[in-house]
């Protein structure tokens, strides 16, 4: 199991979203994610969180909070435990150009409409409410084919 952060950075109203359409062979091609990456070395999670922001969006947080782990299971990707946070404070500018793909602040009405995982709309409802949560998404191909969670509210 590979071990990721990811964060959805919040202003105004809106999500910072990515939209992943730069990288060949990357399993989020064409999907609309947070922001974030693989674990390096013995980071942890919060140092993995905040070195990825920084590097795909030129923003350091300075406010951010834990909301979860996901555990994604494949038919055909490696296993992921995702370690979510929603981040609502940060300095610096944002990057014009970022490796992964293009950022955009999306309303956060707007977010469900766009394509991206199926996973992804049930831990939404999620990371607002509740102080905690894990949960385990299992995918066929592109296809949410089991979720469940436990809810730490």
């Amino acid at each position: 199991m590979k071990e990721t952060s990811l964060c959805y950075i919040e202003k105004d109203g809106c999500w910072l979203m990515q939209h992943r359409v730069r990288k060949k062979n990357d399993l989020n091609h064409e999907k609309w994610v947070g922001v974030g990456g693989k674990f390096e070395g013995e980071e942890s999670p919060e140092e993995c969180v905040l070195r990825e922001v920084l590097e795909e969006t030129g923003l350091t947080l300075t406010s951010y909070r834990y909301c979860g782990v996901i555990t994604f299971r494949s038919d055909k990707w490696e296993g992921e435990h995702m370690h979510l946070f929603t981040a609502d404070g940060f300095t610096g500018e944002l990057l014009k150009d970022c490796p992964e793909g293009e950022l955009v602040w999306v309303p956060k009405a707007d977010v469900p409409k766009l394509p991206i995982w199926e996973g992804d709309r049930i831990f939404f409802e999620y990371m607002e409410k509740c102080r905690f949560f894990t949960m385990v998404l299992e995918y066929e191909g592109d296809m949410l084919v089991h979720h469940e969670e436990k809810i730490y509210c």
